[in-house]
């Protein structure tokens, strides 16, 4: 391995608090993942760093198992299931031997049922908010928004997937690449599977058509974090035209979970913020709709969070009117949207009726309309322009992003923080946080409460699982203010009939819109944390809440601080 990326990465540990992750990133399983994190243990032990292995699959390979030699190996946990004893990860005892750095193979493992996160990656995140500095290994057919893309390619299901977001924040990606030959040549000398499996994998997932694809994935994915972290990050957060992406959403849309991750794949290549947006119609309520139904579209809204998107529903029986008004008022430029499921009558066509995606293609001027279909999602790319960044004066560029990233470390740190045992209602709630405003007057709160239930009305503002972010842009103030009400009991929607049990209340100015798309974008952030919001919702006291979220905005801050690098 090339020594540097070990020095790197050692230089990059020493000067953190918070711990930092790096990930091996192969095609396929046997190209050296496991093989390459093993030797840079080595090789940072010698430096005098504590090291210790959290959990290595060897899968009986034996060049694997001899670099295992030499290293302190922390003892898994056992957990019986089904009547079966399984071996995890000790999350737990990690985190009591607090070693410096941590190898944890296979990010994108799921747990045992009992374990304390459902998933790997959860662990990890963990650990790298205890401080640890973690190196871990993670297959390209993983990656959420890869889903279809993959099946397509390979005609496999990859049933363990992780968030994009868990790569686009590691610290260090290397690629560990070898050529197709080799690693087939590896396969039939029993290198990477068993003798019983090896004639079935060369069949199968490791035919030559299958692993170029996914080669070619594996380093346009890299091409794509590259490009993604040497942009002006300023520029990605404050568009100067409305070029950002939203995908709109329907509750029986056929596939919805395709739509989302080609928008997630778009909008990451235009290097732009994203919105899922839901329109409920009056057919469409949740008294009217049947259980399942109501299942998908959770699962959908709650897979956009974490996918990225800034999640939205309204209500609305004009459906193209409001993603109009919503695309206005949000600065986007390109609209994602699923091909119908079924043709229109033709006596609807004798009557000039138009389908939602022919209104939007007529409506939507000045905006590019994309219309997927579902059920065959093309691997091509949509016909937008790529805009070069702006890199004529980096240390400008630099000094702005700081300054940014300070911003919003300042808006959260004047956050206000509410903690409450009692059941409550969506309005009672929105009352309660805005009277923790004690610097804005009576009239000026009764204005905003206007907006905020104005806005709710328009459609819940609950996202993922048990977050809701009710927010409004309202007049004399300077800046945004953020207040969170934790609620253990959980506040009632009554529209939805769905629970929250974080509320996150945002108030912007009018002026510059901007503003409080970029803090909604932050809270979002927040909202699609995992570690943050169980922690939140553990908290006892206000002044926990606030002291988690400041330490979170630290962590975004390092994160983007420009200390991030990237190996090939």
């Amino acid at each position: 391995m090339n020594g540097n990326r070990a020095d790197n990465f050692l230089r990059l540990i020493r000067r953190s608090q918070r711990g930092r992750l790096k990930i091996y990133l192969g095609y396929a399983a046997g190209v050296g993942k496991t093989y390459q994190m093993l030797l840079e243990g080595h090789r940072i032990m010698q430096d005098g760093v504590d090291l210790a292995v959290g959990v290595v699959e060897t899968h009986g390979r034996a060049e694997t198992e001899a670099l295992l030699a030499g290293l302190p190996v922390i003892p898994r946990r056992k957990i019986s299931y089904r009547g079966i004893v399984i071996e995890e990860m000790d999350l737990d005892a990690i985190l009591e031997r607090h070693p410096s750095v941590v190898l944890v193979d296979e990010l994108a493992h799921t747990n045992v049922p009992g374990s304390k996160n459902a998933k790997r990656y959860q662990d990890v995140e963990e650990l790298l908010a205890a401080g640890i500095h973690v190196i871990s290994t993670l297959n390209i057919q993983h990656l959420e928004s890869l889903y279809e893309t993959v099946e397509r390619a390979t005609n496999v299901k990859v049933r363990e997937r992780i968030p994009d977001r868990v790569v686009a924040e590691a610290d260090q990606i290397v690629n560990v690449d070898i050529t197709i030959e080799d690693l087939r040549r590896r396969l039939k000398e029993g290198k990477v599977y068993t003798k019983e499996r090896i004639e079935t994998a060369l069949d199968h997932f490791f035919r030559p058509p299958n692993l170029e694809q996914l080669r070619e994935l594996t380093l346009r994915e890299l091409a794509a974090q590259i490009d993604s972290r040497r942009r002006d990050p300023l520029d990605q957060d404050i568009p100067s035209s409305p070029d950002q992406v939203m995908v709109a959403l329907s509750s029986r849309g056929p596939n919805s979970e395709a739509l989302l991750r080609y928008a997630s794949r778009l909008a990451g290549r235009l290097n732009r913020n994203w919105y899922a947006v839901y329109v409920q119609t009056s057919q469409e309520r949740p008294t009217v709709i049947d259980a399942a139904t109501q299942r998908m579209l959770s699962n959908t809204l709650t897979l956009a969070q974490q996918l990225g998107a800034t999640v939205f529903t309204y209500k609305g029986d004009d459906v193209v009117k409001t993603i109009l008004q919503f695309a206005k008022e949000y600065r986007v430029g390109h609209i994602v949207i699923g091909s119908p499921g079924r043709k229109m009558p033709f006596w609807k066509r004798l009557r000039g009726g138009s389908s939602i995606v022919e209104r939007l293609v007529i409506e939507g001027k000045g905006l590019t309309v994309v219309v997927l279909d579902t059920k065959a999602i093309r691997e091509e790319r949509p016909a937008v322009e790529k805009r070069e960044p702006d890199k004529a004066n980096p240390e400008e560029a630099s000094q702005h992003h700081k300054d940014f990233a300070r911003e919003n470390k300042a808006v959260l740190s004047r956050m206000t923080a509410l903690v409450w045992k009692d059941p409550l209602g969506m309005e009672e709630a929105i009352q309660y946080l805005l009277d923790s405003f004690r610097h804005i007057g009576k009239e000026q709160k009764s204005h905003a409460l206007n907006s905020l239930l104005e806005r709710e009305q328009q459609g819940g503002t609950l996202v993922g699982e048990d977050v809701a972010i009710p927010h409004a842009r309202v007049d004399g103030i300077s800046q945004p203010l953020i207040a969170i009400g934790v609620g253990t009991k959980g506040v009632q929607d009554l529209d939805s009939g769905r629970k929250a049990k974080i509320i996150v209340l945002l108030l912007s100015p009018i002026d510059p819109p901007e503003k409080h798309i970029e803090t909604l974008g932050i809270i979002s952030r927040m909202a699609a944390d995992d570690l943050l919001r169980k922690n939140i919702l553990a908290a006892k006291e206000p002044r926990i809440v606030r002291e988690m979220i400041q330490d979170w905005a630290i962590k975004m801050e390092n994160i983007e601080d420009g200390e991030k690098l990237m190996d090939q």
